[in-house]
């Protein structure tokens, strides 16, 4: 059994890591779909705040990503896993430091152990969350489509994929510019 998995694409290698750092820590797109689902929302570096670099998105929100994660670059795809994201009513308070979103919810499917919601955030981008269910478990107590959120989500659960155009994402469960869900896996 090895330790180490090497992630290829049209025979070549995207990256090289162990199970954790690949999941975690994807540094493309590809590899960011391949191994499950992620949100990936366009951002431009603007400024920093202790170990994070803060990253402006479309509609002047802005959130910490670790500093190691930026790789010196000014424009960057900012990524987090759906299960990492909390929803929280809108007028709800967030843990401190954490990043945070605000949308409407479009969609909410109740699966058992969790509830997927697609969330549209204000500046366009297709958000996808996971929440098991826990706190809200019978139906009602569900978010509605249609209901105003916020999402929040701890910084150091925030990754960087470098912006390559020519890797495509087709049929993979990386969500581009927020605007496709898809799922994990090979295809």
């Amino acid at each position: 059994m090895s330790d180490r998995i090497a992630v290829m694409n049209n025979g070549r290698y995207e990256q090289l890591g162990d199970p954790e750092s690949l999941y975690e820590r994807p540094t493309t797109r590809f590899v960011a779909g391949f191994l499950g689902v992620s949100n990936l929302i366009r951002g431009q570096i603007d400024g920093s705040a202790d170990a994070y670099v803060l990253v402006r998105l479309d509609e002047d929100t802005r959130i910490r990503v670790p500093r190691a994660m930026t790789n010196g670059h000014a424009d960057v795809e900012v990524g987090v896993r759906p299960e990492k994201i909390r929803l929280h009513k809108l007028d709800a308070t967030v843990p401190d430091g954490a990043n945070e979103l605000v949308g409407t919810v479009l969609d909410a499917s109740y699966i058992g152990v969790s509830t997927q919601y697609i969330v549209e955030a204000r500046h366009g981008a297709q958000v996808a969350v996971y929440e098991q269910n826990v706190e809200r478990t019978i139906h009602g107590s569900l978010h509605k489509p249609g209901e105003s959120v916020r999402l929040s989500w701890a910084p150091d659960h925030t990754f960087v994929v470098r912006d390559d155009k020519s890797t495509t994402t087709e049929g993979r469960g990386a969500t581009v510019d927020g605007s496709a869900i898809g799922q994990g896996g090979p295809s």
